[in-house]
């Protein structure tokens, strides 16, 4: 067929999910009978839809949820891929169909791109000068992730990048580089991911700030601020822990004290309370405690002596003079 004539884009680039425009302009005036659309495949050309003037617009079985016309003309006519999918990629052509001269061809390739917003880590580095920053991209082909820092007098160096295919044909690409410079103050550093010549994708974060400590002086003078502050820092342990342990003393001796004097008191007044019921409880020794409380010896004499005394007779002729009281109880008898 004819191409001179036809006005069409060599390459359309959509991303997954988006639609993609195709459209054929016939630049000479014809008499078109009719505008069709074909896929280019390994098993060659496939009709999709067809636009002409006794018929109007039609797409073929297969593909009405997948293709629709966005202007008709048989000499201009457009169709959009509907929502892309990596099975849509591949080259498409316009036929304008012509009477006697047969079909002027135009031809327009799509290619499906697939891209993720990067994501952007920063941490610090063992320098106190310096940040490690990384950036990620995934994609279809493998994006190019590029680094980037607001401020000037900053820069990346030691790049390195790493690529990884996923199952998904997807490439996952980071590119880590160390940032130079002071990290007293906040900074803005970005990353850019592209593929293919499709629209590229930027985030952008703030560097965290780090509080550097002061710098030391020529004569030293840090160092010795920072020896005084951690020897008076240890005086006061010191003192704090004399402290504590004289008072924990104290503590210690103020209950033995009060234990042992409530003790004292207790027994004191025990004590005299046990005199005074002695005192009142102890009886007068009787005559008969007396004579009990004699001695052995003493009671042997005794009885010797009772002995003695009842031997001796008393003679019958001594008469008894009664008594008043005897002579009175006699006569009371009688």
């Amino acid at each position: 067929g004819l191409t001179a004539v036809i006005q069409t884009q060599q390459t359309v680039l959509a991303a997954v999910g988006e639609d993609a425009e195709f459209s054929c302009q016939l630049l000479e005036t014809k008499d078109v009978l009719q505008v069709t659309w074909q896929k280019s495949s390994h098993d060659g050309e496939k009709n999709v839809a067809t636009y002409s003037k006794y018929f109007g617009p039609r797409v073929n079985d297969g593909f009405t949820d997948k293709i629709g016309f966005k202007y008709t003309g048989l000499q201009d006519c457009s169709i959009v891929i509907i929502d892309v999918i990596q099975q849509d990629e591949g080259c498409y052509h316009c036929l304008f169909n012509t009477y006697p001269e047969g079909s002027f061809i135009g031809r327009t390739c799509l290619e499906v791109y697939e891209l993720h917003e990067p994501v952007v880590d920063v941490r610090e580095s063992n320098s106190t000068e310096e940040w490690v920053v990384s950036c990620s991209a995934t994609g279809r082909p493998a994006p190019t992730v590029t680094l980037s820092v607001s401020q000037q007098d900053l820069s990346f160096s030691q790049y390195n990048t790493v690529s990884v295919s996923n199952t998904n044909a997807t490439f996952t690409v980071t590119t880590t580089a160390v940032l130079s410079g002071s990290r007293k103050h906040s900074t803005q550093v970005g990353c850019a991911a592209r593929v293919l010549s499709a629209p590229h994708r930027e985030v952008t974060v703030m560097t965290p700030v780090v509080q550097q400590k002061p710098d030391a002086t020529e004569d030293g003078s840090y160092e010795k601020i920072t020896s005084q502050s951690s020897e008076s820092n240890f005086t006061w342990i010191i003192v704090l822990a004399v402290v504590s342990v004289v008072a924990v003393l104290l503590v210690i001796l103020l209950v033995v004290f009060r234990y042992f004097f409530a003790d004292f008191v207790a027994h004191f007044k025990q004590h005299n309370k046990t005199g005074d019921l002695e005192k009142i409880k102890t009886p007068l020794k009787s005559k008969q405690d007396i004579h009990e409380n004699k001695t052995p010896l003493m009671n042997h004499e005794n009885e010797q002596l009772r002995q003695r005394t009842s031997t001796k007779k008393v003679p019958k002729n001594i008469s008894r003079k009664a008594s008043p009281s005897t002579a009175k109880r006699l006569f009371e008898e009688h």
